[in-house]
């Protein structure tokens, strides 16, 4: 996995003039390159101690011409790391839907290798007032699964078991996160990870993020197999990205909200 060469290139973008990055700025959240600050940096009240560039990567061929050429080996990096993490999003995939017990889901297979795939390169400036705000406020991603590489400055927290805890980061590794869309998929077996971004005073943070799920146009709805087996009973909507593009168009982050808003109420009781 080149990782090192996409966080260096990646940090070199940031580290350029303002006048430079915000060549990449704009509002239309369905860009294929974007660049801005904060979370939704369109409707947040509150903003975060955030920049990110943003990259729709499928296909990476309509990427290439788009993507900013400085520095001059950010497209080349890229390149080489979305082909490498979209091999090993295809490897864990098809060990999850063991897991599952739906390994002859050929079909899906196919539909994830042309899936939707967003490369979101963090940089986190030090803050001098941390205790303040965060890098990124709690909130659990809508794919399948986003892995995450890290650089060697901790920051992210799960929520696990009514507390906070912090993932140390090591070198080399890949965090591998359930998305909203897994839950679903599952009839809930798998639970979209909450997460939050802390900041720190003396040094920058950054990670880069590789979204992944089945094609924008697509349906994601719980698995007929896992429905029959949990008795015939649905506990999500069917949903799509659009669907999702619209809620956070129009809402502050605030925690799991949309996955609420695909749960379904069974004899009284949240899906």
């Amino acid at each position: 996995m080149k990782g090192e060469g996409m966080m260096a290139a990646g940090r070199r973008f940031f580290e350029q003039e303002f006048e430079e990055r915000r060549k990449w700025m704009t509002s239309e959240i369905r860009g294929k390159v974007r660049y801005g600050t904060s979370f939704n940096q369109i409707n947040d009240t509150v903003f975060c101690w955030r920049d990110f560039l943003k990259l729709n990567c499928q296909p990476v061929q309509d990427l290439l011409p788009l993507c900013p050429s400085s520095p001059e080996d950010l497209r080349d990096e890229v390149v080489s790391y979305v082909k490498e993490i979209q091999v090993l999003f295809l490897e864990i995939m098809a060990v999850v839907l063991e897991a599952l017990g739906l390994r002859k889901e050929e079909a899906l297979m196919e539909e994830f290798q042309e899936g939707s795939h967003m490369l979101i390169v963090n940089y986190f400036p030090p803050c001098p007032n941390p205790d303040l705000t965060l890098g990124m406020p709690p909130h659990s991603d809508y794919g399948f699964l986003t892995l995450l590489l890290q650089d060697d400055i901790a920051g992210l927290q799960v929520y696990h078991r009514d507390r906070w805890l912090t993932i140390d980061p090591l070198s080399n590794s890949i965090v591998v996160n359930v998305g909203d869309h897994l839950e679903i998929f599952s009839n809930g077996r798998y639970k979209s990870v909450l997460h939050r971004v802390l900041v720190n005073s003396s040094k920058p943070r950054m990670s880069i993020a590789s979204l992944h799920s089945l094609p924008f146009s697509s349906t994601v709805r719980p698995a007929a197999a896992l429905v029959d087996d949990a008795g015939g009973e649905r506990l999500y909507k069917d949903t799509d990205f659009a669907a999702f593009l619209n809620y956070i168009s129009s809402h502050d982050a605030n925690r799991k909200s949309f996955l609420e808003t695909r749960k379904l109420t069974h004899n009284g009781q949240r899906g």
